[in-house]
């Protein structure tokens, strides 16, 4: 208990990852992806994690590093190394990927569907079933949700500029999201039509 999701930002933030194992290089592209520098404690590295940016050092200079870190990322294969390398990290963020509830930051599974991100997170009880769980919902969200999602942005953006009454702005919006003739052209993946419907739909209502 006491774990609480949270987004972070991670552009130009600095990551150590002790090991350059399948977990320790997973968890470096993804902090590489977000923008973050990224050092890989261990004797070797894959040449696609190091294109994309990552910095490989011997593990005996592990000290240097985790001073030089915002997160530590322990994933290495050896118990004893892991826990000298955490107990060094006391007092900056941690994710330990041996022991998740020694650490205190978890990285979920996570999936894009569209520009939607959904993490999933199981409290250590079973990965396999995060996995089972990501394909049960990628099964459920359809293309159509994600054309409702940029539907939906489009109509704030527009209403801002339009409606000033938050309550009326958000009554419009629920009016998109339940209009049947909406739910039809994108349905039929027609978002354009779809944009100049909700257009007509809210008028020239600027400054009401």
């Amino acid at each position: 208990m006491g774990w609480t999701p949270l987004f972070l930002q991670m552009q130009k933030k600095r990551v150590l990852v002790a090991g350059a194992g399948e977990v320790g290089e997973r968890r470096a592209r993804r902090f590489l992806e977000a923008g973050a520098q990224v050092v890989i404690l261990g004797d070797h590295a894959s040449k696609g994690i190091l294109d994309m940016g990552a910095s490989l050092k011997p593990a005996e200079s592990s000290k240097e590093w985790v001073e030089w870190s915002d997160l530590v990322v322990v994933a290495t294969s050896d118990p004893d190394l892991n826990n000298k390398i955490a107990g060094m990290a006391k007092g900056k963020l941690i994710n330990r990927a041996d022991y998740p509830n020694k650490g205190n930051l978890i990285v979920p599974s996570s999936f894009f569907i569209g520009d939607v991100q959904i993490c999933i997170f199981t409290g250590g009880k079973s990965p396999l079933m995060a996995k089972e769980l990501r394909k049960n919902i990628q099964k459920v969200i359809k293309d159509e949700d994600v054309l409702e999602l940029e539907l939906q942005d489009f109509t704030r953006k527009l209403l801002k500029k339009r409606v000033n009454d938050q309550k009326e702005r958000r009554t419009y919006l629920y009016k998109v999201l339940n209009d049947e003739t909406i739910k039809k052209l994108l349905k039929e993946n027609k978002l354009e039509e779809a944009k100049l419907y909700v257009e007509g739909l809210i008028g020239s209502r600027s400054g009401s």
